[in-house]
This record gives structure tokens, sequence and C-alpha cells, in this order.
């Protein structure tokens, strides 16, 4: 029986050097054959697939919008900066781009839903029916009438909040809401059909609208008593502890929780 002798230590370093340079090799044959996949004309982007909410924005326009960013192939292209420019175009609220082996994409739109004007006259902002205030052309909207809201942006949502809470009350009088307002010190304040401005004072839903049913409950009331209807409101203040400050046209009273109540 022969000994197995042991290999010499420049034999084990040619074996070494020759595994390293045989896996270097194959992955520089990899990579070059990667590249040349994912550069090969097959998967060049042939086309955009557009679903979902284009109402007011043709795909025409929309692949013109984002043709662009439409770099590198199938493989290769930034699915999320084609995304941030769909979602930039205008009426786009969110997008999701997916891969269509071998050479398509397929995107997903939901548009914004306009509920509101959103800001001053002139101004070409909106507000969706998630509170997200954006920017759109404003001959596109398709609503007849919608009320004009404002406050500060990152309130927004708050804003919408509050004027759906506000809405049925006003509209029980049948006295249109077409404004709010939320100022940076925290005051609401309401503009109806007819010009009216009903100063709401501060607070968060459940005091302004309790303190609007207060005002709702008694005020034609208090017209009456004064041979005037609801269409004859002008101004009304319910910043006060125990009542409001009303003004009808051709008369000025202060109203507190018994309405023939004066101040």
């Amino acid at each position: 029986m022969n000994p197995t002798l042991p290999v010499p230590l420049d034999v084990k370093l040619m074996n070494l050097t020759a595994n390293l340079l045989l896996l270097g090799f194959m992955l520089l044959a990899l990579g070059f054959a990667g590249k040349w996949l994912t550069h090969h004309p097959v998967f060049a982007i042939r086309g955009l697939t557009v679903w979902g909410d284009i109402s007011h924005t043709s795909a025409l326009t929309l692949r013109a919008h984002v043709g662009p960013q439409l770099k590198g192939t199938f493989l290769t292209v930034d699915l999320n900066a084609v995304r941030l420019a769909f979602e930039a175009a205008p009426w786009v609220r969110r997008a999701v781009v997916q891969r269509e082996f071998p050479n398509r994409l397929r995107v997903i739109l939901q548009e914004h839903q306009a509920v509101a004007y959103w800001g001053e006259e002139g101004e070409s902002t909106l507000v969706n029916n998630y509170g997200e205030v954006f920017e759109a052309n404003l001959g596109e909207v398709e609503q007849d009438r919608l009320p004009r809201l404002d406050g500060p942006i990152e309130q927004s949502a708050q804003v919408l909040l509050m004027y759906g809470e506000l809405l049925p009350l006003f509209e029980a009088l049948d006295l249109p809401l077409e404004q709010l307002r939320l100022s940076g010190r925290g005051n609401w304040q309401a503009q109806l059909g007819n010009g009216a401005v009903i100063e709401l004072g501060s607070g968060g839903v459940a005091e302004v609208t309790a303190r609007a049913r207060q005002f709702l409950g008694t005020v034609g009331q208090v017209a009456a008593h004064h041979g005037r209807k609801l269409d004859a409101l002008a101004a009304a203040d319910l910043r006060y502890g125990q009542g409001y400050a009303l003004r009808l046209h051709g008369v000025s009273t202060v109203a507190g929780r018994d309405p023939a109540k004066r101040h």
C-alpha cells in the first residue's frame, strides 16, 4: 500500500488560480450575456396599454406626456419614473405601472373626482373626494355647480369633512352652503347662496355643528319675529357664548337662546 503523498504548495496555488480564472470568466460571460439580453431589440418597449379612468385625458395624450420617461428596454425601464410621470399629468391621482411580457407596459389609472373648488376665485385648484387638492383645467369640470372651499392646504381634508357635516344642516332650511373657509387661526366662515356670511367660530366638527344647529333651530323664528323670511339673512356671528348676532336685510339685532330675546 502506497501512502498518499501531500500535494505540493505550488500545485495548490496553480489549481486555485485556475479555479479563480474560470470563475471570473464565467461571471464575465454572464455579465455580457445579461447586457446583450437586456438590450436586445426584442425587448424594446413597443407600446402602452392604459386602463382605468381616462375621461378627462385621452390615452394618446397620456402617451405623449409620458413618452420621454420611457428610457431603456422592457427589462430596464424604471417603472417608478414612469408612474411618477403619469401621476404628474392633470387629473391623474394614482397610477400603477406593470410589465407585460415581452415588450409592453400596462398602466392602470385612477382619476381625481372633483367635489369642490379650492382657494380664491380664478385659481385652477380643486379638491377631490379624498380631500386632496390638485390642479386642473377648470373648463374640464363636468359638474354644473361645485362649492368653494379654502384654508391651509394641509388641512384640506378637514375642510371637506366639515363641509360635508354642515351641508345637510343648511339644506334642511333651503339655505345653500356655497363656500366654507378655515382661517389660519382656526376660525370657520360659511357663505350662503344669497351672499350671507356666517361666522361659525373655531373648533372641531362636533363643536361647530352643534353651534350651527342651535343657530339654524332658531333663526327662522327670529326672522319671522322681525317680519322677514330666511332669504333676508345677510350675516350671522355664532361666536357668542350664549347666542349669536344676526343681521337681516333692513334689521339688526342680537338673539340668544330664546329667539325673542334681544341684547
